[in-house]
């Protein structure tokens, strides 16, 4: 469910952004700075919905556009995201746009039609092909799965191409060596998961999944709390009664958490595995500052490997 990938402030924040925007107002500040300068008004153009797709369009596009992040702060919750007259004015400006898609980052959608903007729009679920199994919510958090994050490169590349047919060339050697490093990251997940396969873990949202999918471990975490905390709803006392458990009762070797969204059914959970000894991975949304995406989630695999080895 996208309800927490669409806070309702949004909808109040983004009115008064656009009320400024027609009364030519001054800019409000964005709950997260762009991740590079603002576009110009010559050059190629793409904006992100995050830094994760910031930083796979750059290592693409190289120095051949202007790349924007719309979210991009490592220590911010991504979900309390404010959209302000700065991230209207990119988006109107830019040629390509990337979106997560899923529920996730609503609100390009929603400021790409105010601005009657005429960019073409990368959707990485849509690009993912993932559709959610029977009964199930979809785990709209694609970006840790490899294979569509080499989808979206290839897409951005020939958008880019169209867009630059000068800097073709360059955007394929690029691409080619961004797709290099994730053969490099996948070689690594299929490794690694000769240790892993079949280890049990708790997970306190969704978030990486899919990674922990790749790496053949099983989420032991009862659904209904999972649910509950993206959804940032009360976890029924059932639920959590036995999500603690897994850690009293060691039924699992690792918790995987989102250490950027934080309650305190999270930070129950987070001290009862603490509290017993059970190996703690933290994961985030956004990119850490200083990674970019390969790094990163190399990054991701070794600690989770690690905790799991212990």
């Amino acid at each position: 469910m996208p309800s927490r990938r669409t806070p309702l402030a949004l909808a109040a924040a983004l009115t008064a952004s656009l009320a400024l925007a027609a009364c030519g107002g001054g800019e409000s500040t964005p709950a997260s700075s762009a991740s590079s300068a603002s576009a110009s008004d010559d050059g190629l153009s793409v904006v992100t919905s995050t830094n994760v797709y910031g930083s796979v369009v750059e290592a693409v596009a190289g120095d051949a556009a202007t790349v924007t992040s719309i979210i991009d702060d490592p220590s911010a919750d991504p979900h309390s995201y404010e959209a302000s007259t700065r991230t209207q004015l990119e988006l109107s400006k830019a040629d390509v746009v990337v979106e997560n898609g899923g529920g996730y980052d609503d609100f390009v959608d929603t400021m790409l039609d105010a601005a009657g903007s005429g960019a073409v729009v990368l959707n990485a679920v849509e690009l993912s092909g993932k559709t959610a199994a029977a009964g199930e919510e979809l785990n709209e958090h694609v970006w840790y799965d490899v294979e569509t994050v080499r989808k979206v490169a290839q897409a951005v590349e020939e958008e880019l191409a169209k867009a630059s047919p000068d800097d073709a060339a360059t955007f394929e050697a690029n691409l080619a060596t961004f797709e290099a490093g994730l053969d490099t990251l996948q070689q690594k997940i299929t490794a690694d998961a000769a240790t892993t396969q079949g280890q049990p873990v708790a997970i306190t949202e969704p978030v990486p999944g899919y990674l922990l999918e790749a790496l053949g471990t099983v989420n032991a975490t009862p659904e209904e709390f999972s649910e509950a905390i993206e959804e940032e709803t009360d976890v029924p006392v059932d639920a959590l009664q036995e999500t603690l458990a897994l850690f009293t009762q060691k039924q699992v070797r690792a918790l995987v958490h989102n250490e950027q969204t934080t309650g305190p059914q999270t930070e129950q959970v987070l001290q009862a595995a603490q509290d017993n000894g059970i190996a703690v991975v933290p994961v985030t949304e956004t990119l850490p500052d200083g990674e970019d995406y390969t790094t990163w989630m190399t990054g991701n695999v070794d600690a989770i490997a690690a905790a799991l080895a212990r």
